[in-house]
């Protein structure tokens, strides 16, 4: 999510908003939030989120987010996340919660018969696993509703606790629509 607010001298944080950090976005480098987000593959909804700046390493919210879903009373199956999340780490935390982690390897690893997805967006490897990881786009179709129905881009507040209110009422606009 983009900040409200311009980029100060030192080109890392905010002018008007000190919470915000500089990341990178789809289109380069952005100045704003990330909204990590658990979802149901089936249902497309949200199950549990946390917001952060923008210069976090998505892999520190991984662990926390599954913890948080699995408090819930949500159990996993399967987890589903791109190769960002590539890690033992991840993949440990992922098995330690009783799921199989669908999670492509990256373009420069030498794992033989992984799961990986091409800069065509191809995704190779075993069928089973393949149609698991196109469950993936989910939580794609479920961002692309929150920013064009629900205003998740058009931000208007600053701080990272204000944006997080406006996350919170997004999604929580998305559930009782459901």
């Amino acid at each position: 999510i983009e900040a409200y607010s311009g980029r100060a001298m030192d080109n890392r944080v905010g002018r008007s908003d000190q919470d915000a950090r500089v990341g990178r976005g789809r289109r380069g480098f952005i100045l704003g939030y990330r909204v990590h987000t658990v979802c149901c593959a089936d249902s497309e909804l949200p199950i549990a989120f946390t917001v952060a700046p923008c210069n976090e390493n998505d892999k520190l919210h991984y662990e926390p987010l599954l913890e948080k879903a699995h408090r819930l009373g949500v159990r996993f199956k399967a987890v589903l996340a791109d190769a960002q999340y590539n890690s033992m780490n991840v993949r440990d935390a992922t098995e330690w919660l009783g799921a199989e982690p669908v999670i492509p390897v990256r373009r420069d690893s030498v794992v033989k018969n992984a799961l990986r997805v091409g800069r065509d967006f191809v995704t190779r490897g075993v069928k089973r696993v393949v149609e698991l990881f196109r469950k993936r786009w989910s939580i794609e179709r479920l961002f692309g509703r929150a920013k064009e129905w629900l205003l998740l881009d058009g931000l208007r507040v600053r701080g990272l606790a204000q944006v997080a209110i406006h996350v919170s009422l997004s999604l929580i606009s998305m559930l009782a629509v459901a």
